[in-house]
């Protein structure tokens, strides 16, 4: 028993960045700031990050445009559009959605949640979003929404509104706090609620581009984390989740794992990456651009 709360412990403790850690290699030639691998769990992580309120305004204030390039970000593009529809259309395979109460967390411009009022009338949309510019895009396309973070919801509302689904796409890796984002999801979800999760699919799977193409020339803490299948299913896990879904992340862009709501933390389930693997996929991605740096 001590063993299994050891684990958990040094997982929570690697997501809060309080670990041991090394940082990724050759990361000096991508990015202005640290990239860290934890030495326990494998995890990719930016171990010194602001908190998630200054996080939330950068993306709020300066990231969130019109257009899209390295240093813009915008969900019109048809990239973004595609890959909401592959979210929505995994989820329908796996839960009959009509009538049900659905939580998008990190909601954007509310392409998700429109998607999926079009297949589904009956559904009831919610948002939570940060930025007041994408909360007044939500509530012309009729959707219902907080604006602020994850964390300012949980104290204003206090999660009193359940819900049978909650989204969380290409989200968690902008928060400062991912352990508290699932931490709070779990208290919004029904007794038998469902969680969905979306991320692009990067670290220890076949190289889907450069490393320059990769990292940003923004401050690394805007994306602190950069997740394996086993660190997302972790994250998951740790927070009384019990995953049930995995889609095929190896050859596929994107990483979108299902679970359902649990009574308890399921340990067994719970697998590490041997940091020093991931380290070595660093170096081999590394040699690997080196082909390809000249391109854009």
């Amino acid at each position: 028993m001590k063993k299994k709360i050891n684990l958990i412990k040094k997982i929570i403790q690697d997501f809060q960045g309080g670990g041991k850690y090394i940082k990724v290699p050759n990361i000096k030639k991508y990015s202005k700031s640290d990239v860290n691998i934890c030495k326990f769990s494998g995890l990719v992580t930016v171990v010194k990050r602001r908190n998630d309120k200054k996080i939330a305004d950068d993306w709020s204030k300066k990231i969130f445009s019109n257009k899209f390039s390295k240093i813009k970000y915008s969900a019109s593009i048809p990239a973004v559009v595609a890959r909401q529809t592959y979210v929505l259309e995994t989820l329908s395979n796996l839960r009959n959605l009509n009538k049900l109460k659905i939580c998008d967390i990190g909601a954007g411009q509310g392409q998700f949640l429109t998607l999926l009022k079009e297949k589904y009338p009956s559904v009831k949309t919610f948002g939570i979003e940060p930025s007041k510019k994408n909360s007044a895009l939500l509530i012309k396309a009729g959707h219902k929404n907080f604006c602020g973070t994850i964390q300012e919801y949980n104290k204003k509302i206090n999660c009193i509104e359940k819900f049978d689904v909650i989204s969380i796409m290409w989200t968690l890796v902008n928060t400062s706090s991912c352990l508290e984002m699932i931490k709070i999801a779990n208290k919004m979800l029904k007794r038998n609620g469902i969680i969905i999760l979306a991320e692009s699919s990067r670290i220890l799977v076949p190289f889907k581009k450069p490393l320059n193409l990769y990292f940003s020339p923004l401050r690394s803490d805007l994306h602190p984390f950069h997740f394996s299948k086993n660190s997302l299913r972790n994250l998951l896990i740790i927070n009384k989740f019990d995953p049930f879904y995995i889609n095929r992340y190896i050859d596929t862009d994107y990483l979108v794992i299902a679970a359902k709501k649990s009574s308890s933390v399921k340990v067994n389930k719970i697998k590490v990456d041997k940091y020093k693997d991931v380290a070595n996929f660093f170096n081999r991605w590394h040699k690997e651009t080196k082909n390809y740096k000249k391109i854009l």
